[in-house]
This record gives C-alpha cells, sequence and structure tokens, in this order.
C-alpha cells in the first residue's frame, strides 16, 4: 500500500505543530485571568454591524468557564432573548467529536487509524477501485481521500435518503484530486468514518456519542438531531440575508451527515468539550476519558494545507481539527457553518485558553470576537478587527454584486427557448444524485423537484435559449442555474444542473461565487 508521502515541509510542520502536549504542561508568562475588559458591550455595539439576530460566546481558560454569555434573540419574528445555555447548530465541530470516538475504539483494540476502511465496511465502494481498498480511517478523517469538496458534500442535501444510501451512492463520485496528494475538505469522508462505529459496537454514532461524551461531560441538553430540539425549547433559530433583509429560515435536516455535521449545543455545555482538550488533555474533572496518545494523534498535523494569508504561515489538517499559528502561537481549531448558523471554536493549548463564538446568521463577527480575545490573553495591543474583517466581507459583497450585474447584462432575454416548455417535463437521472422531475405547475409554469423531496423544490424561470434560473421554494437555497440539452432532431437529452458552493444570485456578498460544479443529468423518461 502506498503511504502518504512524507516530505521535509510535512516533517518540519508536524515538528511546528506537535507540541500540543508538550505547551499544555509548560511553564508559562503570567497572563491576564479574566476577559477582556469591557467585551460584553464591545458585542453588544457591534453585532448590529453584521445584523446577527443572536449568538453567544464563551471563554475557557485554565480549566475554567470565565465567560458565557447569550445576546440578541432567538428568532427575529418570535424573539427570546439568547444566553449560554441556548442552543445552536454547531455543524463541522461534530468532527472532532467522530475523531475522537473513533480514537476510543483505537484505545479499545477495536480498530486502528490505519484501518482500510473497507475492512470494516465490506459494502463500501469509491469511484477509483485502488482507493476503496487502500483508503484508511486516518485518510478520511484528515481530508485527504481527493473526493471534492461540494460535489461531494451535495449527497448531504438528500435529508430523505439514510447514511446507507449516501455512503452507497459515493462509488459514483469522481476525485477531484489524486489520493493523498492534496487536502480537500469533504463531509462524507466523516460520515464513512461515524459509520464504522455501528459497525463495529453495533451502537448508532448519536448513541455512541452522547453515551461517551454527552453523558461524562454533562452535556444534558446536547444532542444530534435537530429533531430532538423541541418547539419551546431554549434554542436558536437560524437566519439569512434574503433580498438585503436577515430573516428566519427553515432548520435544514442533516441526521443522514450526522457525524459531519448534526451536533446541537450551547456554548456552556460546548465549553465542557473545550475542557478537556486543554490543561492535561483527555481528563475531565479528574477522570481520564481519552488517553493521552489518542489526544496527541487528533491533535497533530496529518494533511498539510497551502499557506493563506488569512489563517497564517502554519496550517494543517489534524483529525476533526485545523492546526494553524496566530501571533507566532499554535492554535487548534475548527469553524462550523450551517444554513444560518455560524460556529467558531479556538483552542490554544500554550495559553490553557478555550473560545468559542455562535452565531443565528452567517457573519465573520465571530472572527472579531475571537481575535480580540485571543489579542487579549497574548497580551497583545488592541486591534480594530471589527473594522479589518467588516471591509474584508464589504469588499466580498462589492465583488460579488460586480458578478451579479455582470450576468444580468450578459444575458439574452430575447433567445427564446428551443421548445414549448412542457416538452421539457420528465424524469431525469444521475448516478451520483439520483432523481430529478421537471414538472408544470397549476400555472403552467416549469418546476423542479430534487430526490423526490417536497423541501427541494424550485421554480424555474427562463433566462436566455434553453438555460433557465431555478428559484427555491425554500428561498435560503443558493439559487441555480440549469440548461435543457437537446440531441438530433430536437430530443431533450438531459439537464446540465450548475451547483453553487457559494451564491451568485442571492446572498449577495456571503461569499465570492468561487466554487461550481455542473452535473449532467440524463432524461429517463
Amino acid at each position: 500500500m502506498d503511504k502518504f508521502p512524507i516530505t521535509p515541509w510535512f516533517l518540519l510542520l508536524v515538528i511546528s505543530v506537535t507540541g500540543w502536549l508538550a505547551a499544555c504542561g509548560e511553564e508559562r508568562d503570567p497572563l491576564p485571568g479574566e476577559p477582556p475588559s469591557g467585551l460584553t458591550s464591545f458585542i453588544e455595539e457591534h453585532k448590529t454591524d453584521w445584523d446577527i439576530p443572536g449568538m453567544a460566546v464563551a471563554i475557557v481558560h485554565e480549566d475554567s468557564v470565565v465567560y458565557a454569555r447569550g445576546f440578541g434573540v432567538t428568532h427575529l419574528d418570535d424573539p427570546e432573548p439568547v444566553d449560554e445555555q441556548t442552543i445552536f447548530g454547531v455543524a463541522s465541530i461534530s468532527k472532532a467529536f467522530t475523531a475522537a470516538a473513533l480514537g476510543l475504539l483505537v484505545e479499545e483494540g477495536l480498530i486502528s487509524w490505519d484501518d482500510p476502511v473497507a475492512e470494516h465496511l465490506p459494502d463500501f465502494e469509491l469511484y477509483d477501485p485502488r482507493i476503496t481498498d487502500e483508503l484508511t480511517i486516518r485518510d478520511a478523517l484528515s481530508h485527504r481521500s481527493g473526493l471534492g469538496r461540494m460535489i461531494g458534500n451535495r449527497l448531504q442535501f438528500m435529508t430523505n435518503r439514510d447514511r446507507d444510501e449516501l455512503i452507497y451512492r459515493l462509488r459514483y463520485l469522481e476525485p477531484e484530486k489524486p489520493f493523498r496528494e492534496g487536502y480537500v475538505y469533504n463531509n462524507m469522508m466523516y460520515l464513512v468514518a461515524g459509520e464504522i462505529i455501528p459497525a463495529v459496537t453495533g451502537q448508532s454514532w448519536d448513541d455512541f456519542v452522547a453515551e461517551r461524551f454527552f453523558g461524562p461531560l454533562g452535556m444534558e441538553r446536547s444532542n444530534t438531531s435537530v429533531t430532538q430540539i423541541d418547539e419551546d425549547d431554549n434554542a436558536a433559530w437560524p437566519h439569512q440575508e434574503i433580498r438585503g433583509e436577515v430573516v428566519p429560515i427553515p432548520r435544514r435536516n442533516f441526521d443522514n451527515a450526522g457525524p459531519a455535521a448534526s451536533i446541537n449545543t450551547s456554548v456552556k455545555e460546548l465549553a465542557q468539550w473545550v475542557r478537556l482538550h486543554l490543561g492535561e488533555p483527555g481528563i475531565y474533572d479528574g477522570e481520564r476519558l481519552i488517553s493521552r496518545d489518542i489526544m496527541k494523534e487528533m491533535h497533530s498535523a496529518q494533511t498539510i494545507i497551502p499557506v493563506d494569508e488569512m489563517y497564517g504561515d502554519l496550517r494543517a489538517y489534524g483529525l476533526g481539527w485545523f492546526i494553524q499559528s496566530y501571533e507566532g502561537k499554535r492554535i487548534d481549531r475548527h469553524g462550523g457553518g450551517t444554513d444560518g448558523m455560524t460556529t467558531s471554536l479556538v483552542l490554544m493549548p500554550e495559553r490553557d485558553l478555550g473560545i468559542i463564538v455562535v452565531t443565528n446568521t452567517f457573519s465573520g463577527f465571530r472572527d472579531v470576537v475571537t481575535n480580540k480575545i485571543m489579542d487579549h490573553y497574548l497580551g497583545l495591543e488592541e486591534t480594530d478587527w471589527n473594522s479589518i474583517i467588516l471591509e474584508r466581507y464589504e469588499e466580498r459583497y462589492r465583488e460579488q454584486a460586480a458578478e451579479r450585474d455582470t450576468i444580468h447584462q450578459l444575458r439574452q432575454q430575447d433567445v427564446p427557448p428551443s421548445l414549448e416548455p412542457d416538452r421539457f417535463t420528465g424524469s431525469y437521472f444521475d448516478n451520483l444524485y439520483g432523481e430529478l422531475e421537471v414538472l408544470m405547475d397549476d400555472e403552467d409554469n416549469l418546476v423542479l423537484k430534487f430526490w423526490d423531496d417536497e423541501e427541494l423544490m424550485a421554480d424555474l424561470q427562463h433566462w436566455e435559449g434553453d438555460r433557465y434560473r431555478a428559484h427555491w421554494h425554500n428561498p435560503a437555497q443558493r439559487e441555480k442555474f440549469v440548461e435543457f440539452v437537446l440531441g438530433r432532431r430536437a430530443v431533450v437529452e438531459g439537464i446540465d444542473v450548475t451547483f453553487n458552493l457559494r451564491p451568485n444570485m442571492i446572498q449577495v456578498g456571503a461569499y465570492p461565487s468561487d466554487y461550481t460544479r455542473t452535473v449532467r443529468y440524463e432524461k429517463v423518461e
């Protein structure tokens, strides 16, 4: 079996970042014990710059939760105050729980990090048979499978399909990069890794995480599904900017991608998870929950990530954690983003410091608050992070608006479709994504329906020629362009659907639309 290539740069990075455990126990310079003065008023003042309905912040320092507070409201239309116990969807923060859960199985001798996935999931199959045979648990957890971020991640939007079906469909997903030759973030690999838990233990990922982590850490209200959030619970509702206004949007059920993204928790309870990773890692309130070796492995660099000026000079991915530098100090971090919610979780082992920020809309303010807190505990002069990061986002807004305007300027609206609309109706199919239907509504307009799911329907507006723009019934969805493909004698052969990881028609400026893929669905009837 070919091993992941070890380069001098990789060795340098490992040496640089695996000082994590040593840092947790070394003598430190005197530090401020209290949170930044004026933090509460700063957040209250500047969260309005970002149109954030509600958010919460927690700081862990030297094994104590020294700050935990909520701001704003859970829901703009039914406002209840956010506090430190308000539940938020923390999305990809779930990945570290999955890696730690598998670490417990390694510790118990039931698996090893370098076991081939197929050894535990006999029906597992990828596009390339060699990768099927060689992909290890470590590969899956460290984002070096080569499978593409967006096209693979779109599978989790098949919310009426279970985990087994999503894993089955991975055999039709072509790699984006060569195996073990680079970092490509992929949620589905965490689903695959998480499903090893029931294969080995007979216990679902959800129950295992609840029993081995939520219980011992006192995370009594944390859960792994939005279906476990009661209507009257103290829980935040997602919001999103749509056509210039921040509005509530539906909660999305990501149960089928649970090990990658489905945990819901509060900053008060997530702070207990942070305590487990700081101080003497793996020990919580005097009891060892995870071995020192497993904690070290999770927080060691596995895959190098190209240097990005936004993230510092060192950057790598461990097992459920990004590893990078901040002002010369090593930090382990992860973000979480789901429809209408964002999370930032940062560990700074050398300062025995953990920071959690959650918001119930997309926002860069989480980074503003995180940086302000880190600067305080590093004794640095105050930086106006709010202005710096806000300007960065506003620049993206301007770029996005310009791109949107260009799309409109290039539109040839007078070019009619090749056929009458009813000729485009029918069933279409793609091996990776399954079925897609094109229907006529009661007013003889074309409607798109994905995966036989009423939650994933869109009205088609003629754009130019045989190209249409899809307006989702759920406005939180990224708008899409689709184009019907005609063969000889004007027979409809398929439909091309352009998926955007980042929107280019609505939510102007949320992200630049720099990651798109087009999928061809063949017409079957």
